[in-house]
C-alpha cells in the first residue's frame, strides 16, 4: 500500500514537468496531435520507469525525465499525419529559408511560397515535415534517408560500422562549427541542454517562433553539409 501511495505522490509532483515536455513538444507539431495523449504516454512512462529505477543509475529526476521524454517521441514516431515523397520540395523550401535569412528578411510561408512557387497550404505542409524530422528523426532528416542511421549503427558491433558513424560525427562537428554564433547556441540550447523553445527565446532575447527559425535554418545548413554521407 506505501509502494501505491508513493507513486501516487511521485505522479502528483512530475506530472507538471510531463504537462510542460508535452507543451514543448507539441508548439512544433500539427495542431491534430492531441497533448493530452502525450501526456498519457508521459504519465505511463513514469509509472514503467518507477518499477525499473535503481539507484544505482544515478538521480530518479534523470532517469525517469529521459525515458518520458523517449517514450512521447516514439508515440509521435508512430503516427503519420503527413504524406511522403516530399524530399523534392522540402529541400526547395529549406534553401529558400537560408536564402530569407541570409537576406535579412521575415521567413514566412508566404515568402517561402513565393521563391519556391508553391502555394501557401503545401508549403506549411512541407515546413511541418520538415520540424516533425528534425524533432523526431534527427539524423534521418540531416543525412536526407528515412532510416535511423546512427541508431542503426549504434546496435551494429561491425567495426566497419563503428567506423562510418565515427566518421559521420566528426563531419557533424565541421559543419557545426561553420554554424553561426546564435546558432550554434540555439542548437547546443536545444539538444545538449534540452531547454524548451520558450526558454531558449528567454536566454537569447526572442521569441518562440524566431527560435524556431533559427533552429530550422541551422538544421538546414548541417543537412547541405551533410549531403552525400549516405
Amino acid at each position: 500500500m506505501s509502494m501505491l501511495i508513493d507513486k501516487e505522490r511521485i505522479v502528483l509532483e512530475y506530472l507538471p514537468k510531463i504537462k510542460r515536455l508535452a507543451q514543448d513538444l507539441k508548439q512544433s507539431l500539427p495542431q491534430n496531435v492531441e497533448i493530452e495523449d502525450l501526456i498519457q504516454e508521459g504519465v505511463l512512462a513514469l509509472l514503467s520507469s518507477l518499477e525499473r529505477y535503481d539507484p544505482k543509475k544515478g538521480p530518479l529526476s534523470s532517469f525517469v525525465m529521459k525515458r518520458i521524454r523517449g517514450a512521447m517521441l516514439d508515440y509521435l514516431r508512430k503516427l503519420d499525419w503527413l504524406p511522403r515523397n516530399l524530399r523534392k520540395h522540402m529541400k526547395e523550401v529549406e534553401n529558400a529559408m537560408i536564402e530569407l535569412e541570409h537576406s535579412g528578411k521575415e521567413i514566412t510561408d508566404e515568402a517561402i511560397a513565393e521563391i519556391v512557387n508553391l502555394n501557401i497550404d503545401e508549403v506549411k505542409t512541407i515546413r511541418n515535415e520538415m520540424v516533425r524530422k528534425q524533432l523526431l528523426m534527427l539524423d534521418s532528416y540531416l543525412l536526407d534517408t528515412d532510416e535511423p542511421v546512427l541508431e542503426i549503427l549504434e546496435s551494429e558491433e561491425d567495426p566497419a560500422k563503428q567506423a562510418y558513424k565515427e566518421m559521420l560525427m566528426e563531419h557533424l562537428k565541421m559543419a557545426i562549427n561553420k554554424l553561426e554564433e546564435r546558432e550554434k547556441l540555439v542548437i547546443s540550447l536545444r539538444y545538449e541542454h534540452e531547454l524548451s523553445l520558450k526558454e531558449i527565446g528567454a536566454v537569447i532575447g526572442v521569441s518562440e517562433s524566431r527560435v524556431s527559425q533559427i533552429l530550422s535554418v541551422a538544421l538546414a545548413k548541417l543537412k547541405k553539409e551533410l549531403e552525400g554521407l549516405v
